[in-house]
């Protein structure tokens, strides 16, 4: 193109071509102050005139011919005039002939490329329909936006041809399939997001998803535009109308029936789990108790049988000593026995008077059974001495007296065993009360504390304190 214009030549009665309208998509030049194919100047364009064409426009020069129709197109911004006629398409269509000023045919057209196109515009009321109640349809509008451009101007030139065209006109041609599309989806949307018709306006978001996926690129590939955004603002359900109320109706009721069977589910969930729970409760009190009398019952038989076992032990070495004495206290008694005898044995003096070689013989005698005597108690009494003291694993100590062991009741749970010296700590606590249950081997039930008389010394009177020191006036 830089071949066909030079540098910008002011004077003489050219024309200037540009385009000062605000609101247009394709709009052909003519002279000031005309209509379009008014005149035969408009498709005569000289050489000389000007030629202005600003940002964000393309300027397109068709040139009719018996074979076809040529174009040549020219982006913007540009301002110069027409000089030579060395342009190549132009010069292969009417060469040199019409150098000089001399017109030549062609129609200049301007598109804009900047004009960025609103379109607002409604679907009329159209009907939709419940998934659940297919016979109620019920009255809804849909309200929506358009922002589109012109990118490809030579595809969109194809689509539309050369013509004069506003955004309004270009709106028009295409509210019959935008409107199409959205009453599609929007009477699909109830049954494919099952939804109730009357619940409709909170799928707007999904119905937008659905409009830019579907719809944007069919309007861009039949209109040759750029959408630059769609939305759909509103859905508007005809609320006065009477299949309204009566779907309105009908989906409260079954709303309510189904909330109202949920809460019975819940209760029923509820009640049959507190069962559980209290069930499970009373099993573990149960089972609790029955493992404290078990315990209590293996304490108790452990402890009589220790005590039987110290009793027994006691008493067997007191048997054994009373057996031994009384064998030898026999033996003894024999011995005497025969000692007596032994004074009065006839050696041949004659007559009844004592005997003394006899009565020597049992002194003799009796002196050695009485050291054997003595050798024998205290044999016997080291005998006695050493499996009194003596302890497994200990030769030094005698074994300590039983200790009497004590058990409380606390809070409905046995705790224990305790010595007086423990219980006596408690009782200075006053983790031990008077009135507190207790229990011995040897007692036939609980009992409280003070009614045991090895207990009562534990709850003595606490002292009063002392009196307030005086002042001297």
């Amino acid at each position: 193109m830089m071949g066909l214009f030079s540098s910008k030549k002011e004077g003489g009665m050219m024309d200037m071509i540009r385009c000062d309208e605000q609101d247009y998509l394709i709009w052909k030049w003519r002279p000031a102050g005309n209509d379009a194919n008014s005149t035969n100047k408009e498709n005569a364009i000289r050489w000389g005139s000007s030629l202005r064409v600003k940002d964000g426009e393309v300027a397109v020069f068709v040139y009719k011919q018996k074979d076809g129709t040529q174009q040549d197109f020219i982006e913007g911004p540009f301002d110069d005039t027409f000089k030579t006629a060395n342009f190549p398409i132009l010069s292969s269509i009417v060469g040199l002939a019409f150098g000089g000023g001399t017109p030549f045919q062609a129609e200049v057209y301007f598109i804009n490329l900047a004009k960025v196109i609103p379109f607002n515009a409604r679907v009329p009321y159209f009907d939709i329909f419940d998934p659940r109640f297919i016979d109620f349809g019920i009255k809804c509008a849909v309200q929506y936006q358009i922002l589109s451009q012109i990118k490809d101007y030579r595809e969109f030139v194809k689509i539309h041809r050369l013509s004069n065209i506003t955004p309004q006109e270009l709106n028009q041609k295409m509210k019959p399939v935008i409107d199409k599309h959205i009453k599609a989806l929007v009477v699909n949307i109830p049954k494919e997001k099952n939804v109730a018709a009357v619940q409709i306006e909170t799928q707007i978001d999904a119905i937008n998803k659905e409009t830019t996926v579907r719809l944007l690129p069919e309007i861009e590939n039949v209109f040759g535009i750029q959408i630059n955004n769609l939305s759909i603002d509103k859905i508007d359900i005809d609320k006065d109308d009477e299949q309204y109320y009566k779907l309105r109706k009908l989906t409260a009721d079954i709303t309510e029936r189904k909330i109202a069977s949920q809460a019975n589910i819940e209760i029923d969930t509820l009640q049959a789990q507190a069962d559980v729970n209290i069930q499970n409760l009373q099993d573990t009190q149960r089972i609790n108790t029955d493992n404290l009398e078990e315990q209590l019952r293996i304490q108790r038989e452990e402890l009589q049988r220790a005590q039987k076992l110290q009793t027994e032990s006691s008493f067997f070495e007191t048997h054994k000593l009373n057996i031994q004495t009384n064998a030898q206290k026999e033996v003894l008694k024999s011995a005497a026995d025969s000692l007596g005898e032994m004074g009065n044995v006839n050696l041949g003096g004659g007559g009844n008077n004592m005997n003394p070689a006899g009565m020597m013989t049992g002194m003799i005698m009796g002196g050695a059974m009485g050291n054997q005597m003595a050798g024998m108690m205290n044999n016997m009494g080291n005998t006695m001495n050493n499996q009194n003291t003596q302890t497994p694993g200990n030769n030094q100590m005698p074994p300590p007296p039983p200790i009497t062991q004590y058990f409380i009741a606390v809070n409905g749970q046995q705790t224990g065993p305790f010595n007086l010296q423990q219980l006596q700590q408690l009782a200075m606590n006053g983790q031990l009360q008077p009135n507190s249950f207790v229990w011995k081997q040897g007692m036939q039930q609980w009992e409280e504390a003070f009614k045991l008389l090895d207990l009562q010394n534990l709850f003595g009177a606490v002292p009063p304190p002392p009196p307030p020191p005086t002042t001297n006036p």
